[in-house]
């Protein structure tokens, strides 16, 4: 182990990007602590330690940016938010969006110059609404309640969001892995020992009844570890479909004849639609959450809640099985396979290359499709309902969501850097 590790040191290229990735995670947690002025992040911390809800969950995403009320306090979810929208729009929705979805790169990067000022006015709304929300949830949180100072406090945290949404691009091109889901690795692994704290404090603060407490510190610990073995199982699964290219004959050398593979994963998508489905689930919930007492804003935080048996928890489920599917048949379309195999002249042996092999490869990504959304489903409400029945405390359900994220994006960064080890010809860590 200790020798695979020496590995990554011995390629330059590879050594290059980790300690870039390593630089820009520690600029992210310095900008965690630097607060937005004329605001009173200590009345903030006092409201969010009185009442659990979905402010929890976004402070355990952002690495208790949000408690602190730092430059970070409303993380990369705007960019999530945006890049779910414009994705959706690409679908026959809006004509232009869907014609820059089939123009290759330049449409690619047309599309994410859209998203990128999206989100900006996403982060501006939402900055707006998140100051003054918090001022009438918590009195004296502004200091100053002047509009100059609104003003200067949406400005501070957009200004924060799009430096994250810079970073994150810059460590997907310059970095290791997906830039987004790294960031948002960063933050839950920062704030994972204060969860540890909150619910050692919890299971033993009745000192008679000390044995129940260690039982019920063991039964997380082994769900725990079920669990990271059960997403490590499904991450590593791979259907391989058999591909065989016919000889061809091009002046005097002869190419093709050789038999290859088309590897589908169970899970193709990652832990992608888990943050998807959150991100779009606590956008309603959390605007309602500055509007209690009105009918309509209660019924939102009610029924919104996904951590109880409602129509939260149904959505919930249903959002992870569908952005499933639509992440991975954009990932992997069977029709340009189809096409791709066609022209180089590959089949799959048994099935007629055209329609029918676009049919083949469509039937099996449905039913691997299938098996990696219900167990990303299954996965994030098993610690909501350990809470339901156990009675457990609500930083079980952050820190089992949590633990999923974290897990899956640290096997696709692990792949990531397998895979330019073994291009390199060097051992890599998954090696057998």
């Amino acid at each position: 182990m200790i020798r695979n590790l020496g590995n990554i040191f011995k390629v330059e290229d590879l050594r290059r990007r980790i300690f870039f990735t390593l630089m820009m995670l520690v600029v992210f947690r310095i900008g965690s602590f630097i607060p937005v002025p004329n605001t009173n992040a200590n009345i903030l911390q006092q409201m969010m330690n009185e009442t659990q809800g979905v402010f929890n969950l976004i402070n355990a995403f952002s690495g208790n940016a949000l408690q602190n009320f730092s430059i970070f306090a409303m993380g990369i979810m705007p960019y999530i938010t945006a890049s779910i929208v414009v994705q959706l729009l690409s679908m026959d929705v809006i004509p232009a969006f869907s014609r820059w979805a089939k123009e290759g790169e330049v449409g690619r990067r047309k599309l994410a110059q859209f998203t990128r000022y999206f989100t900006v006015v996403l982060a501006l709304i939402q900055s707006i609404g998140v100051s003054i929300g918090f001022n009438r949830a918590a009195a004296g949180f502004i200091v100053d309640e002047s509009v100059w100072s609104y003003s200067l406090i949406a400005l501070s945290l957009t200004a924060g969001t799009c430096f994250l949404m810079w970073m994150g691009e810059q460590i997907t091109d310059k970095g290791i892995g997906n830039g987004i889901s790294i960031l948002i690795f960063a933050g839950i692994v920062a704030g994972l020992p204060g969860q540890v704290g909150y619910l050692a404090e919890d299971f033993f603060k009745d000192k008679d009844q000390l044995f129940l407490g260690i039982l019920k510190m063991v039964g997380v610990l082994l769900v725990a570890i079920i669990l990271i073995v059960a997403v490590i199982y499904i991450q590593q699964g791979v259907r391989k479909i058999p591909v065989q290219y016919t000889k061809r004959v091009v002046g005097r050398k002869m190419y093709g004849g050789q038999s290859t593979h088309i590897p589908m994963k169970t899970n193709a998508a990652g832990v992608i639609p888990v943050i998807f489905a959150l991100s779009l689930l606590m956008f309603p919930q959390t605007i309602a959450q500055f509007w209690q007492g009105n009918p309509v804003a209660d019924w939102i935080i009610v029924n919104f809640d996904y951590t109880k048996f409602s129509l939260g928890m149904a959505l919930y489920v249903i959002l992870i099985i569908g952005f499933t599917y639509f992440y991975t048949f954009v990932q992997l379309n069977p029709i340009q396979l189809s096409d791709q195999m066609k022209k180089n002249g590959g089949f799959i042996p048994g099935v007629r290359p055209g329609k029918a092999t676009t049919a083949y490869l469509t039937k099996v990504m449905n039913r691997l499709t299938l098996t990696g959304a219900l167990f990303l489903a299954a996965v994030s409400i098993l610690p909501i309902i350990l809470i339901i029945l156990a009675g457990l405390p609500q930083q079980v359900q952050i820190g089992g969501t949590s633990l999923l994220i974290v897990v899956g994006v640290a096997l696709e960064t692990l792949k990531t850097i397998e895979s330019q080890l073994i291009k390199r010809h060097y051992k890599g860590f998954m090696h057998k």
